[in-house]
């Protein structure tokens, strides 16, 4: 009943505004779940990494009305429908590869849902949870983030966000020099393992606060009825001088 709950409310929201309505079109609304987590500040510079059809990149165009947005998608399809969303705004900018820790090509597994696509395979929770398959595998770019954006162009305050299936960890390294940029992360991350070898909350969680980051909130958790909690979006602020 939630489920529904949140697609009911997504689509009054949609039907609210032009933009809205025109993603609708494409069957793409906008993620108005993080509405809680992400509602107080007025960021300037949203990254989006992990972009889909651009769900996320709506909830920050609609919330952050004079953001920047930099947007990363490696899969073509899903591209190209957040390209036709945004294709007469000059403030958000989409390019079509992922990030990871260094400038390669690499291979993703594109499933049966194209946002449970993963640069990993799906682990057998995942297919059992949430019936992910993969369909098909590509080949895709990486790119680190310091290779497509500088420093100057990340404006304070400024949001960092990642939703990558499992691939949190090899990201946040590929977006190494450039966290000092940012006051807020917000990471959707995994309690176990959903993707064959990935990094588990814990360790992003240990990885940022070795970095200036401490954890400030959970938020849309998911809790499977038999295996209790699977995954949530964790959101970190810049820790405060002692």
């Amino acid at each position: 009943m939630n489920l529904l709950l949140i697609r009911i409310r997504k689509l009054l929201h949609a039907a609210g505004s032009s933009s809205g309505r025109r993603a609708l079109k494409l069957g793409v609304a906008a993620s108005i779940e993080h509405s809680s987590a992400l509602r107080d500040v007025e960021y300037r510079s949203v990254v989006d990494i992990g972009a889909n059809v651009g769900q996320f990149a709506l909830f920050a165009r609609e919330q952050y009305p004079k953001a920047n947005i930099f947007s990363f998608e490696p899969l073509d399809d899903c591209w190209s429908t957040y390209k036709k969303i945004f294709q007469d705004d000059a403030n958000v900018h989409l390019y079509r590869c992922g990030i990871g820790s260094a400038d390669t090509e690499a291979t993703i597994n594109v499933a049966n849902a194209n946002d449970s696509s993963s640069m990993l395979a799906p682990a057998a929770t995942q297919i059992e949870a949430f019936g992910t398959q993969v369909n098909t595998t590509k080949k895709v770019e990486l790119r680190r983030l310091t290779t497509l954006l500088q420093e100057d162009q990340i404006v304070f305050p400024a949001l960092l966000k990642i939703d990558v299936q499992g691939f949190e960890l090899e990201v946040l390294r590929g977006c190494e020099e450039l966290l000092p940029s940012f006051d807020t992360l917000y990471v959707e991350a995994s309690y176990v393992e959903l993707y064959e070898g990935q990094a588990l909350v814990g360790e992003v969680i240990d990885f940022l606060n070795h970095r200036g980051f401490e954890l400030r909130g959970v938020f849309n958790q998911h809790v499977d009825p038999t295996r209790g909690p699977l995954q949530a979006d964790f959101m970190f602020k810049r820790a405060l001088p002692s």
